[in-house]
Parts: structure tokens; C-alpha cells; sequence
């Protein structure tokens, strides 16, 4: 931080005000991420699952990976917007996207990322969340100064 500081004057100040809205920003990061995921995932097991098993029938997968990938995405989402188990849910939602990339979306090839580019965000920011942690705003959060106490 020191370095940036020299070469852009005023650097350290914004880098500081940076810093204050990390635990808003992860806080956000997994409540959209939540929201996606969960979008995402419900339809699978709750809503048009015969359409969906059909689909993955198409690019070779059995049925029953809709319901893996369903529960991943829905329970996923849902530890996400509380903040709980957040690196192991983040973990298995960026291989759920890997998977979603590499069996769906790159059937035209890599250089057409208008086809993979919502899984490979979302595979990305859940790489993040996973690495990092849920901050402040979380049951992981709470959960771990209570075990410190």
C-alpha cells in the first residue's frame, strides 16, 4: 500500500475508504450471488425438472446430476445469503459452474464467451467468497467469535 501511495498521491487515503466497505461489499457480493444461485437452482428440483433433466440428458449427463446440480445451486445460494459454511458452499458452487462450462456453455468453443460468461462469473465470485470468507456480516462470523470467547 505504501508503493501506490508514492506513485499516486492521495492513494493511501482511497485505499483506506477501500478497505471500510470490504465487509459491505462481501456482504452484497454473497446476497447477489445468493439471489442467482438460488434463481438458478429451485427451478430444478421445484419447478420444470423434467425440462431441465431433458436437457442435461442432451449433452449426455443422467438425470439425476439435475438434482445434484439443483442442490448445490439452491442450498448453495441459500448458505451463501446467511453467510454459513461460506467456503464450502462457495467451493461446490464454482465446480458446479466449472461443470456448467465445460459439459454446457463451451459447445461453441472458447472464444465464444457470450455463451459462458454469466458461469464463469458466478464460478469466479464464488472462487472469491470461497477464499476469502464470508466477513463481518455472516454466521461464520458470529459462529467463530463465539467459539474465541
Amino acid at each position: 500500500m505504501r508503493q501506490s501511495a508514492q506513485i499516486l498521491p492521495g492513494a493511501g487515503r482511497h485505499m483506506r475508504f477501500l478497505e471500510k466497505l470490504r465487509p459491505a461489499a462481501l456482504l452484497l457480493l454473497r446476497c447477489g450471488l445468493a439471489l442467482t444461485f438460488i434463481y438458478h437452482g429451485y427451478p430444478k428440483l421445484f419447478g420444470g425438472t423434467a425440462k431441465f433433466v431433458a436437457a442435461f440428458h442432451n449433452i449426455g449427463l443422467p438425470s439425476y446430476f439435475v438434482y445434484i446440480a439443483g442442490a448445490i445451486e439452491l442450498l448453495g445460494g441459500v448458505l451463501l445469503a446467511l453467510g454459513a459454511i461460506t467456503p464450502v458452499a462457495a467451493l461446490l458452487l464454482a465446480l458446479d459452474m466449472c461443470a456448467a462450462m465445460w459439459k454446457y456453455n463451451f459447445n461453441e468453443g472458447i472464444y465464444a464467451v457470450r455463451e459462458y460468461e454469466l458461469p464463469l462469473v458466478l464460478g469466479l465470485a464464488s472462487l472469491l467468497l470461497a477464499t476469502t470468507g464470508a466477513g463481518p456480516f455472516s454466521l461464520d462470523h458470529v459462529i467463530s467469535r463465539s467459539r474465541r470467547k
